[in-house]
């Protein structure tokens, strides 16, 4: 039977075969993950519909696909090896694992085509896939391991009496790799945003003791009450901007062409780091969850970021975005707008700070937040009262439940 792309959404026009889980031959069960197909947003497993082998791979690691593009030919029943049935000098990786030499590395065929092309020994190359399969992130690891020794010449002096200083000399290492699909997509999407929209970005601070209080107060009520989901910094900052949002529906618009559309829902994009890059994951109808439902919320998405399972309806959408560059110590920085979005929060690094209040010199935790907006459809004075809004609502949380 054929093994097929899985259908794309109609926002996505095509895929790249990422990696291949296994090798032909290779038996697998029902729902093993045969291949990762990343697209622009997310990566898709294909998974094994019963039990058998793969007996041909049609569409190799980096090969552009579409929506049932047929991907492999697959048997079912019991594994079926290539090797049964072709001449002794057929690739190794046809084979099955078991019919391979002790001294040969189960591999894909990008592994081992990088590996050759790199001069490393498969041998030396530790797998991370499926029963030890090395992949081509293996290699492509194991090469930059090697380059980053480098090496060091030394040569004594040709004539003694000259001295008796060594001369050394180190190499200059480059390391040329293609951009994955998402990286790709999230640069078109930077300078798209920078090049299309008239992007400003205004700077409040905020006292961050009110909810600091509030925690310390209520945490372990609040874990016990909610079946240990924790009260973090997040949650406050949805519901903040959500209760904002309604006061200035511009905020929460998106320009479509000529045309302004105005959202009647406050759908909360948080972005969240993954090592494939950043990922902004959308919180749904965040008007209508509680602080312990949107802290449960962010986080499975970051679990989900993690693991590389995030869903594309999960990250679709969005008519708002908080990225909280606070976690990696940044103190001040000027957020990039997520089109067709209109406007994104930038949280920052709580940091004990001299304030004034009421003509005295206090030690406050404060954060810089930042504010950038598309000025084609947000004014300056209604960017700056929306924030001031949210300033508002962090320093008095209680505003957020009485709404006012």
């Amino acid at each position: 039977m054929e093994i097929k792309a899985p259908v794309f959404p109609e926002s996505i026009n095509d895929g790249e075969v990422a990696t291949w889980h296994v090798v032909p031959g290779e038996p697998v069960r029902r729902d093993q993950v045969l291949v990762d197909i990343e697209t622009d947003k997310v990566v898709l497993e294909v998974v094994a519909p019963s039990d058998g082998s793969v007996t041909e791979i049609v569409r190799a690691e980096g090969d552009i696909v579409t929506s049932e593009e047929v991907l492999a030919l697959f048997a079912a029943g019991e594994a079926v090896s290539k090797a049964a049935s072709q001449p002794e000098s057929a690739d190794l990786e046809s084979e099955t694992p078991e019919a391979l030499d002790e001294s040969s590395q189960l591999a894909s065929p990008s592994a081992r085509k990088l590996a050759d092309e790199s001069g490393i020994d498969l041998a030396d190359v530790e797998g991370t896939g499926k029963r030890g399969l090395v992949t081509k992130d293996d290699v492509l690891r194991r090469v930059a391991a090697a380059q980053d020794i480098g090496s060091k010449i030394a040569t004594p002096p040709s004539d003694p009496t000259q001295g008796a200083s060594l001369h050394s000399s180190s190499d200059r290492i480059e390391r040329r790799v293609p951009m994955t699909r998402l990286r790709a997509t999230i640069a078109r999407r930077m300078v798209e945003a920078q090049q299309t929209a008239a992007m400003l970005t205004t700077f409040n601070e905020v006292d961050m003791s009110g909810i600091m209080e509030l925690r310390a107060r209520y945490k372990e009520a609040f874990e016990r009450a909610h079946d240990g989901t924790r009260l973090g910094f997040m949650s406050f900052f949805v519901r903040a901007a959500t209760e904002a949002l309604k006061r200035f529906p511009a905020v929460n618009a998106s320009i479509d062409g000529s045309d302004i559309v105005y959202h009647g829902y406050q759908d909360i994009g948080v972005a969240v780091s993954s090592d494939r890059g950043l990922v902004v994951p959308v919180i749904r109808d965040a008007d209508s969850l509680s602080l312990a439902e949107i802290e449960d919320q962010i986080r499975l998405y970051g679990e989900k970021a993690r693991d590389g399972k995030l869903g594309i309806d999960e990250m679709t959408g969005g008519t708002f975005t908080l990225s909280n560059g606070g976690v990696f110590g940044s103190l001040l920085s000027t957020p990039i707008l997520n089109p067709p979005q209109t406007a994104v929060l930038g949280m920052h690094k709580i940091q004990e700070r001299p304030v004034a209040i009421k003509g005295e010199v206090v030690i406050r935790p404060m954060m810089y937040l930042a504010l950038s907006y598309d000025h084609r459809l947000i004014d300056g004075q209604e960017a700056v009262r929306f924030l001031v809004t949210i300033k508002d609502f962090l320093e008095e949380p209680a505003r957020i439940l009485l709404d006012i």
